[in-house]
């Protein structure tokens, strides 16, 4: 059975087909946050502390840490700022890290300074990234997320991009790196401008654990972009990708939603013995208020809110 090892200085955590979903937290990440990234530039990191602690409240298993707050000369400013990072989020939370940037040297940095053994996020199939990446995987011993594209880009269709995940693997085999080391991104198309992009993305899944026997990850929300009510989306999305195979996902735990959609694939997945995690979050938890959302129990049998809306009208006739 194929297991992705992860560690922070005193918790392991392993990805695994027989083991819990990994939820690694996306908060820390200036991309698209404009008000995160002005904190970031002046040494102000007030919001990726809550951000932190929000996360592993919220039930995050590791947390991705980004400090790409600009495209102006990122190989001179990124390295430090991302290690600036890691070292205040280490301080603060004992889950594994993600250490997610675009720039070798910042990569290497935070290699240096993250304590245990975190992801690397992330190679591409890209010649340029593999000679630069792969090498460092293999100097510090860490896994890495593979994102399936190449020097051609993003394909819309599953089967090239599986191709090129079958080459990441191979190369990092050349390099002495196993394949439970390379957690493969099977490239989540938003489902409004791709109708097929659920269909894909679970057919790849199954093909990506049976025959390159790889664990996997995504960014969650990409299936819902550009839609209203993206959350709905997310979270009906969570039990069907968990079903195909998907071993972790890049989201948002702070949503209650999509993390009980999590939790309950666990239970239904088999990677919740005796519901014991279920019942310990859910066994105090309060039926929503009318209005809100539906109560998370359905009532006893024969006492349903249709049957007593019916036996109401009746007693009123």
């Amino acid at each position: 059975m194929t297991r992705t090892i992860v560690a922070s200085a005193t918790k392991e955590v392993v990805i695994g087909f027989d083991q819990p979903f990994c939820v690694i937290g996306e908060r820390i990440n200036p991309t698209g946050r404009k008000k995160l990234a002005a904190e970031m530039v002046a040494g102000n990191f007030e919001t990726v502390k809550n951000d932190a602690l929000a996360q592993v409240a919220a039930g995050a298993t590791m947390l991705d840490v980004n400090a790409g707050v600009t495209a102006v000369d990122p190989n001179a400013t990124e390295p430090g700022l991302l290690v600036q990072t890691l070292e205040i989020v280490q301080e603060l939370v004992d889950v594994p890290l993600s250490i997610d940037s675009s720039v070798s040297a910042a990569i290497e940095a935070g290699l240096r300074a993250a304590r245990g053994r975190p992801l690397v996020n992330s190679v591409t199939g890209e010649e340029e990234k593999l000679e630069a990446i792969l090498p460092l995987i293999k100097k510090y011993d860490v896994p890495v997320v593979a994102i399936s594209n190449d020097e051609t880009g993003i394909s819309e269709d599953p089967d090239v991009r599986f191709e090129v995940a079958k080459k990441i693997v191979q190369r990092a085999a050349d390099f002495g790196i196993p394949a439970h080391d390379i957690v493969v991104d099977p490239l989540v198309m938003p489902i409004g401008a791709m109708g097929t992009a659920g269909q894909q993305v679970f057919r790849l899944l199954r093909r990506l654990r049976e025959e390159l026997k790889v664990n996997t990850t995504c960014g969650l929300s990409n299936i819902s972009f550009g839609l209203p009510h993206r959350h709905g989306i997310n979270a009906g999305f969570i039990p069907m990708v968990i079903g195909a195979g998907m071993t972790s996902a890049i989201m948002n735990p702070c949503r209650p939603q999509e993390m009980e959609m999590v939790r309950a694939a666990n239970v239904l997945n088999g990677t919740d013995p005796n519901c014991s995690r279920w019942i310990m979050t859910y066994r105090d938890h309060q039926p929503a208020a009318a209005g809100a959302a539906a109560p998370a129990a359905a009532p006893a049998s024969g006492s349903g809110r249709r049957r007593g809306g019916r036996d109401a009208r009746r007693a009123r006739e």
